[in-house]
């Protein structure tokens, strides 16, 4: 039997700004299977320690749930220190970016707004979906945006709502 980690990413967890609800409930998940958390680790937006802390996680063999920094905001680096750990470049995952604009496509929908992919904030978004070459997704019942997992280590958005469902799966 392997063990099960667990990787909080975000400096909001670090300054109290918000609460950690990761723990818990993979605590929870993991019980009801019969499993339990072996480890669990937060660090801050800070390249080189997610860098470290993945490429200790790769080498494992452990099977680890990696939570937050995979969005498009300026601190969100947990997908480019996923590629620098493993050695390998970050590529826009056509999977992804299918359900990106699929997303998109909804959003203005149900805003009753033209759907424009090639707008400059859209082709922003098109950054979520840029995951490290060879990376499989994880599809999110939440919004649509991905995560992706690279053998045993699984990133998922860091908010619970989306969290947690795709960790569920």
């Amino acid at each position: 039997m392997r063990d099960f980690g667990l990787l909080i990413v975000g400096d909001e967890i670090l300054s109290g700004k918000r609460q950690d609800k990761h723990l818990t409930k993979v605590i929870e998940m993991l019980g009801a299977r019969g499993l339990s958390l072996a480890w669990a680790r937060c660090v801050g937006a800070h390249r080189g320690r997610i860098t470290a802390t993945l490429k200790e996680a790769f080498a494992s063999g452990d099977i680890v749930f990696s939570c937050g920094g995979i969005g498009a905001t300026p601190d969100d680096h947990t997908r480019q220190c996923a590629a620098a750990a493993l050695g390998v470049p970050l590529e826009l995952h056509p999977v992804a970016r299918d359900l990106i604009l699929e997303r998109m496509r909804d959003v203005a929908a149900e805003q009753g707004l033209p759907y424009e992919p090639e707008r400059t904030d859209n082709q922003h978004r098109l950054n979520m979906g840029v995951f490290p070459q060879g990376a499989q997704i994880i599809p999110n019942p939440y919004n649509k945006i991905p995560g992706f997992s690279i053998g045993d280590v699984h990133f998922v958005p860091g908010f619970p709502v989306m969290a947690h469902p795709m960790i569920e799966a």
